[in-house]
């Protein structure tokens, strides 16, 4: 399957699945809805400096007004456009959606502004995580906030921060740099 390189941004968790359904493995930021907040937009910015991201909406009002803020706040994000008669549920009480979508409908729409992936970009795994501290250590906590401050990938559980980690594509060298940066900070608070 194809894989591509930048995030795309979707409106909610069955578009993501729809997606999946289409490409496979594909990395997505979820507005969650109409109601964008600002740490939403906040990943979305630094998604568009690391890999880049296309705004994939639903072709509908909420769908339109969402595009609209996210282009605002991204100028340079990429736009994929899914024609509304591609996007009509089967059941006459629902509305337009992605989700709704065919295969060939998705693909078609995303076809002409994707990039594939950088193939080199090797995954971190749970593995990665305990080796650096950032799980399974008394201030694993302490570290995950503090490495996804300097990274500027933001604070989760260890599980969304393993999968930021991967989505952004965070070199090595870059997350090593923050988790040294933290173990000397640590080094002075203790003399």
């Amino acid at each position: 399957m194809t894989k591509i390189k930048e995030i795309i941004v979707v409106e909610g968790k069955s578009d993501t699945n729809r997606l999946k359904d289409c490409f496979g493995d594909i990395d997505t930021i979820e507005t969650t809805g109409s109601a964008i907040d600002e740490e939403t937009i906040k990943q979305i910015k630094i998604a568009q400096a690391k890999r880049g991201v296309i705004i994939f909406t639903d072709p509908d009002f909420n769908g339109n007004r969402l595009r609209t803020i996210i282009q605002k706040a991204v100028p340079d994000a990429k736009q994929a456009f899914l024609p509304r008669d591609k996007a009509v549920p089967k059941r006459s009480d629902g509305s337009l959606g992605i989700e709704h979508a065919k295969d060939e409908d998705i693909k078609a729409a995303l076809s002409a502004v994707y990039t594939r992936t950088n193939e080199d970009f090797q995954a971190y795994d749970h593995a990665d995580m305990v080796d650096l501290g950032l799980i399974g250590e008394p201030d694993s906590h302490q570290r995950r906030l503090f490495v996804g401050s300097d990274l500027k990938i933001g604070y989760t559980n260890a599980k969304q921060f393993l999968s930021r980690l991967n989505m952004f594509q965070i070199a090595p060298s870059d997350l090593l740099a923050a988790v040294k940066k933290f173990d000397e900070g640590r080094t002075h608070d203790t003399k």
